[in-house]
């Protein structure tokens, strides 16, 4: 069964804890949360329009891993800030951790599979180094053997279900509706700044003749802007990288860029004893506003980029979030190419 997520909610004030982050909530609503047994995917609407391929993004809620074996009841798990969140007592991980086993993580894949309408497909992943490396597939065979180091795929081979991991870094899904290629691409803020995205994009235009225009992009579920705290590093990289940067940041992004982050710089003025100077600053990043920009800028109109509107770190019942919980799943967004087209559901882009 397929449901609308929600209607578009008022936008609530930051840093409450909420659902979604304010900034994205005009995108919520037209993506839908579909029942598959025990499983619960997240689909994008521009890409569930294009019937020669499948796509999904999985939640957490499931599958075959026990949260008990975090070291949690499995019912409220303790994340790293001392909080708690109800969470399901089975979960959907479909990475490789210390805390579950490669049977139950296999099995969480193949029950993911088959949700997403790629029972039939070989998974193609990377061992994701939060860089701008990008692979191009040309077969499923691309499959076999280690993955590669990268953290993005791209390809235009029928059969071919490009897969990457995430638990915070944007996962982020393309489709040449002309062309019928597709890629995946995990975006972190070192993959952002790097411009993954619009790397993949340049790669498919060389070797697939993609034109941006044909292009529909989708952000699925990442850590939001009132939950991502960064520091100088982040702020400085951005602004070196970005012109527009400020407008991606919330907090004291001008004096973090450059380079202005000591506030104990004279300790004799402020009079205080050791161990009671203020903190360092910090700033709150939108990893999805950047990535929108970037993909903007590389030419594919704003209409066509969809974006999820859940923080991961928010909900905690329903993603994965590293940041808010440390050790913890990792979720999955995949898109293939179909080697037979079924009968037309509806009109494509």
């Amino acid at each position: 069964m397929t449901t609308p997520l929600a209607k578009k909610p008022k936008t609530p004030k930051r840093r409450t804890g909420r659902n979604v982050a304010p900034d994205l909530a005009a995108d919520l609503a037209p993506w839908k949360l579909r029942r598959a047994g025990r499983l619960q995917l997240l689909e994008a609407p521009p890409l569930a329009s294009l019937d020669w391929l499948v796509h999904g993004f999985s939640t957490r809620p499931g599958g075959a891993s026990d949260l008990g074996d975090l070291g949690g009841t499995g019912k409220a798990h303790r994340d790293k800030a001392g909080g708690s969140r109800k969470t399901p007592d089975r979960a959907l991980n479909l990475g490789f951790t210390d805390w579950d086993s490669r049977e139950q993580v296999a099995e969480n894949r193949r029950a993911f599979l088959r949700a997403v309408g790629a029972g039939h497909m070989r998974a193609v992943t990377l061992r994701q180094i939060h860089s701008d490396i990008v692979h191009r597939v040309d077969s499923p065979d691309n499959a076999a053997g280690d993955p590669p180091g990268g953290d993005a795929l791209f390809t235009r081979a029928p059969g071919c279900l490009l897969a990457i991991q995430t638990a915070d870094c944007v996962p982020i899904l393309l489709a040449d509706t002309k062309q019928r290629a597709i890629a995946a691409i995990h975006a972190g803020w070192r993959g952002t700044v790097r411009r993954i995205a619009a790397k993949t994009l340049g790669r498919m235009q060389m070797e697939f003749g993609t034109r941006p225009q044909d292009v529909v992009a989708a952000l699925g579920p990442s850590i939001g802007r009132c939950c991502y705290e960064v520091g100088e590093d982040v702020a400085r990289e951005f602004h070196a990288q970005f012109p527009e940067a400020r407008q991606w940041f919330d907090g004291p992004f001008d004096p973090l860029a450059a380079g202005e982050n000591d506030p104990n710089w004279l300790p004799w003025l402020t009079m205080m004893p050791p161990g009671h100077q203020p903190p360092p600053l910090r700033v709150h990043l939108d990893l999805i506003a950047a990535n929108r920009a970037i993909l903007t800028e590389a030419g594919v109109p704003s209409r066509q980029i969809s974006s999820s509107g859940f923080c991961t770190a928010c909900r905690t019942d329903l993603f994965f979030s590293y940041r808010r919980e440390g050790s913890t799943g990792r979720l999955m967004a995949a898109i293939g190419i179909r080697k037979q087209i079924p009968p037309r559901r509806g009109k494509s882009l």
